[in-house]
């Protein structure tokens, strides 16, 4: 009797092991900052470190276009939308009618007519729409702008247009003294002149491509258009740069290109129907090409770390977050389209959908997620295990004591090697090396109690207690 109890009991237990611990951690490793369409400005920066002209920058990042000229078009830029009043200091006139540059003016609706009276409220005139303010140098707009300056000054002319039960200001000005308040508002003015000429072609060419048809505005002061600063934001290596590059735009075809830029490319740029633009149009100059100098940028290389109810939550998954797989790169590889796989089911989900919803820098990413957990063998006679227990082994035998870690690593690094770590005076030190299945799976086993690890590169998984 004691003969068929005793290895029947071993083959039961040796088949579910206990876990006296078990954690999952989940890695966002990442790469680049923005859409990853267009110059890359950090790569722009390299490029100009390596003595590359603002030409050559351009014509990497816009592949097939030319440098061409084009004549000088008004840029209407929004500032203050649908306020009850707005303030202007150092206006010299108002549809004409002289002011004093020292005074500050008050514009409120009154009927179909703007009103215009002094800070103290003497009436100064009621004027049809729109309301346009001239100075000899520039205008002062008191309080906030969408740019987040307050009382900023601007170049050209203000011009305040009723709507909405309130009243809108606009900057409208020459398209060079545009430039010259985007360039350092989008590029560090200390960066190489080259760098600096790149970025004032690029948002000239951008301004004037993306130009609306209708309505009072071209382009809003903030990252839904161009960063637009104004006076605030002009630098004099900045305003060099406009200069140096005076007219100057990029062409495809002949037509203004729509010049795209964004922060850090993570060594290659993206094609436009794959990028977090939020277009599926295809576009010859806006196509993926290698960044070699982007390495320059502190968002080259990233990563961050999520609990699984947070990606439950945020990815929409079926059930309990388990893994995400990536069913189509683009070229850099950005993602496009991946699956969530939950305890439940899966769905798909867009790779500017992962970003948005967990503001992540890029959609260049992959999320590593890596469980550990503590085993036991109830015995240490291998013929006694079942073939699968065997195997997941990869090979290894348990010591006496027979402890283990064992998990998944998905997706399994690409040589499936681990380094196993162990806590030890407050640091981490390498114990040893185990490798994982071609699914992830890993198993190591362990002749001593403590807090152990895997780790592939950069990934790191939990800490879990072997007792």
């Amino acid at each position: 009797m004691r003969r068929i109890v005793l290895p029947t009991l071993l083959a039961v237990l040796a088949a579910a092991p206990a876990a006296s611990e078990a954690a999952v951690r989940h890695v966002v490793r990442g790469a680049g900052y923005g859409h990853g369409t267009g110059m890359s400005q950090y790569g722009a920066y390299g490029f100009a470190l390596k003595g590359a002209s603002y030409a050559k920058i351009l014509a990497h990042y816009y592949r097939g276009t030319e440098l061409s000229t084009a004549p000088s078009r008004p840029v209407r830029v929004l500032l203050q939308p649908v306020d009850p009043y707005i303030r202007v200091r150092g206006a010299t006139s108002a549809n004409g009618r002289r002011l004093s540059a020292a005074a500050t003016y008050v514009a409120r609706p009154s009927g179909s007519l703007i009103a215009l009276s002094t800070a103290a409220g003497r009436t100064v005139a009621r004027f049809s729409a729109p309301l346009r303010f001239k100075g000899r140098g520039s205008l002062r707009l008191l309080g906030p702008a969408l740019n987040g300056i307050s009382d900023g000054r601007y170049r050209g002319a203000i011009h305040v247009v009723p709507g909405g039960g309130g009243l809108t200001a606009v900057n409208v000005l020459d398209i060079d003294s545009y430039v010259r308040g985007v360039v350092a508002g989008e590029m560090p003015s200390s960066w190489p002149l080259e760098a600096l000429k790149a970025q004032a072609v690029t948002a000239r060419t951008y301004a004037l491509a993306t130009r609306k048809r209708g309505g009072i505005f071209d382009q809003y002061p903030d990252t839904r258009s161009q960063v637009y600063r104004g006076v605030t934001g002009e630098s004099v290596r900045s305003d060099a740069a406009v200069a140096q590059t005076a007219g100057r735009i990029v062409t495809y075809d002949g037509v203004p290109a729509v010049t795209y830029f964004f922060s850090t490319s993570g060594g290659h740029t993206e094609n436009v129907e794959y990028s977090s633009i939020g277009t599926s149009l295809s576009r010859p100059w806006l196509v993926g090409v290698p960044d070699p100098y982007d390495h320059h940028s502190p968002h080259h290389r990233w990563q961050v770390s999520f609990s699984t109810a947070t990606l439950t939550r945020a990815l929409g998954s079926p059930g309990t977050f388990r893994r995400l797989q990536v069913l189509k790169r683009g070229v850099s590889p950005r993602v496009v389209r991946a699956r969530v796989v939950g305890s439940s089911g899966s769905t798909t989900i867009t790779g500017p959908a992962i970003r948005a919803r967990l503001g992540l820098r890029d959609t260049w990413l992959t999320i590593v997620s890596v469980s550990s957990s503590a085993r036991r063998a109830a015995s240490v006679r291998p013929a006694s295990w079942s073939r699968d227990a065997k195997e997941s082994l990869v090979g290894e035998f348990w010591p006496a004591r027979h402890r283990a870690l064992v998990g998944s690593f998905w997706p399994a690094p690409r040589e499936r090697r681990l380094r196993v770590e162990r806590l030890a005076g407050g640091r981490w030190r390498h114990l040893a090396f185990g490798r994982t299945d071609r699914r992830g799976r890993y198993r190591k086993a362990l002749d001593r109690a403590g807090v152990y690890r895997v780790r592939a590169g950069s990934v790191a998984g939990p800490g879990v207690r072997i007792r």
